[in-house]
């Protein structure tokens, strides 16, 4: 039995759509402030944002799922590290200002 390897995607489609997606979550975050009142619901969305545009760059550009698991998992880690950290000061950012303070 042959196991089959996985090859870098050739076609542009692909990665035209994601571009177009991309452009379309960079228009719509700036329509954010002013669509929404709460700013906690503004910081999840954008945070949400942040890590779609993330994935879809890692998966579509980077083409991470062919890279080593080690560096698969390093990525994920770094795409994922901003999202959380936007939701944590969002409704913890008190706590985190008395850990930095002298």
């Amino acid at each position: 039995m042959e196991s089959i390897a996985r090859k870098p995607a050739t076609s542009l489609r692909p990665l035209l759509l994601t571009w177009l997606a991309l452009v379309g979550l960079t228009l719509v975050s700036p329509q954010l402030g002013n669509g929404l009142g709460g700013q906690e619901a503004v910081q999840l969305i954008v945070a949400a944002i942040i890590w779609i545009k993330g994935h879809l760059v890692a998966r579509h550009f980077i083409e991470a799922e062919l890279a080593h698991p080690f560096i698969r998992n390093v990525l994920r880690f770094f795409i994922a590290f901003t999202p959380i950290a936007i939701v944590l000061t969002t409704f913890f950012g008190d706590h985190f200002a008395r850990f930095a303070s002298l």
